[in-house]
């Protein structure tokens, strides 16, 4: 069984909180990760795993602590001067997954532009519920929605975390795409130095 993320725009202060989007809290010691070329990474999301113990009865992800992700996505939200992985697996320095199990001293990495405008799209709130497997959408764990000409790659992973696009954002993925951070069945449930990034298009 997967999770379904769902998102809701809000006003209420998610410093701290599950949220998609806005600025990363993170813990002091920890550097928002940077890509090949020494830019930030675009900060997705941020879940505090407590919230989503309930769903996870294999207990595949730890149940305390906060997760991070990052990738380049600059592109797919409309920057077409930023790189651009393309389709299938992408090579590392191109995405990162964070996790700490202590939350109790998280510091917000904020960013803005010269103008004074915040360099994030604004944050989201995040519910969870249950969901099939191999549905769309954004969800963690289960399978990827699209397998077409990747089943091998496949073999022996889960999708950790699943992006798909939203006209709200203008996020695309090509020709109504999906990307997929995957995470290997057989290593420990709180070893996130394997997750790959797959980006699957028609």
């Amino acid at each position: 069984m997967a999770i379904k993320i769902n998102l809701h725009t809000t006003t209420e202060d998610l410093a701290g909180k599950s949220h998609w989007w806005g600025f990363p809290d993170l813990p002091e010691d920890f550097e928002w990760p940077c890509n090949n070329d020494g830019d930030l990474l675009t900060f997705i999301c941020q879940i505090r795993l407590e919230e989503i113990a309930e769903f996870d009865h294999d207990c595949r992800l730890p149940h305390k602590g906060m997760i991070w992700f990052f990738a380049d996505l600059d592109y797919f939200l409309g920057d077409l001067d930023a790189p651009c992985g393309g389709t299938g697996e992408w090579d590392p320095g191109t995405f990162k997954v964070l996790y700490c199990k202590d939350t109790t001293d998280l510091f917000t990495h904020e960013y803005y532009w010269e103008d004074g405008e915040p360099a994030v799209l604004t944050g989201e709130k995040m519910t969870f519920d249950p969901t099939d497997d191999n549905n769309f959408g954004f969800k963690l764990l289960g399978m990827p929605a699209m397998t077409e000409g990747y089943e091998n790659e496949n073999e022996g992973f889960i999708s950790l975390l699943q992006l798909d696009e939203e006209e709200r954002w203008g996020l695309r993925f090509f020709d109504s795409g999906t990307v997929n951070f995957m995470l290997p069945t057989d290593c420990a449930n709180d070893d996130f130095s394997n997750v790959s990034f797959v980006l699957h298009s028609l």
